[in-house]
């Protein structure tokens, strides 16, 4: 039976990979940063408690592990944290561990094109990660998921109110994939040979497509209102001069991203519409609840 490590299990896809790795029969430890965290989770072997940013805290981390699944970045800088703070150095601290008690193989899930986008703060410190655990000599897999089922929530957000606002005529294409399925083409790839590997969904849709099925999930009419491209170079660049990367990283992120096809190689059973469909459900029944 392999041990496995997952750090960043307490996050979207983090507690997709506890629950797909225990289903499997793997022995599971997960990293969390306070002892209460311990209820996010059904089945664990054996929980740390310490901060991926304070090496001094995780020194037996990897000790009898034989593979570390790695999901550890921040979208939103906070608490005085860095995406170099997180996504490179908390990052390059564990696998200093796993260098030093000889893991047999390291999964770091990045983004897709990631590698294309290093002028971004947030792909800049993952990137630079990437590149430290290929020439570290370790046996690894780069895991790059073109997008969450999750960040599709905005354009939900914005369907609800009636009108969905897309850059440029809505053609790029996507195909975001649910957290299950991700995990077990995680699973599927770090028991592989594949150093690097693009993931999706099902469905390849255009960013027309997806504004289409979220405002159809609340029942609204079809309202697409496609803005000049000049538009998000603009709000890019005034973000940039005018705020810290702490504000401006995930907006750059998420307005350099739109402005992109990001179809990945093609996996899952999870379907986007179904998916729409519920999250506008269960809104619409705790609004109920709450009047």
């Amino acid at each position: 039976m392999k041990h496995v490590l997952v750090v960043g299990a307490t996050g979207y896809l983090g507690q997709y990979l506890v629950k797909e790795l225990k289903n499997k029969g793997f022995w599971v430890r997960v990293l969390i940063r306070k002892e209460s965290q311990k209820s996010l989770f059904e089945q664990v072997d054996d929980f740390y408690v310490g901060e991926i940013t304070k090496p001094e805290s995780i020194q037996d981390l990897t000790q009898n592990i034989d593979w570390v699944i790695s999901t550890i970045g921040i979208t939103r800088q906070k608490d005085g944290l860095t995406y170099m703070d997180v996504d490179y150095q908390g990052n390059a601290n564990l696998l200093a561990l796993a260098k030093k008690d000889k893991v047999e193989k390291f999964q770091y899930i990045s983004a897709l094109n990631g590698d294309r986008l290093k002028h971004l703060k947030i792909f800049e410190a993952k990137e630079k990660f990437v590149d430290e655990l290929k020439q570290s000599g370790l046996s690894y897999s780069i895991v790059r998921p073109c997008g969450f089922f999750s960040d599709m929530k905005d354009f939900l957000d914005m369907a609800k109110s009636g009108r969905v606002y897309l850059f440029g005529d809505g053609s790029l294409k996507m195909n975001p994939i649910h957290g299950e399925d991700l995990a077990k083409v995680c699973l599927q790839l770090i028991q592989g040979d594949n150093k690097e590997s693009t993931v999706g969904g099902p469905d390849i849709f255009t960013q027309n497509d997806i504004a289409t099925s979220a405002l159809q999930a609340w029942g609204n009419p079809i309202k697409i209102s496609h803005l000049p491209d000049a538009i998000r170079k603009l709000t890019i660049w005034l973000l940039r001069t005018f705020t810290s990367s702490k504000t401006y990283g995930p907006f750059e992120f998420f307005l350099t991203a739109m402005a992109l096809d990001n179809v990945a190689d093609v996996y899952g059973d999870h379907h986007l519409e179904t998916f729409f469909v519920s999250e506008a459900k269960k809104q619409k029944a705790s609004s109920i609840t709450q009047k």
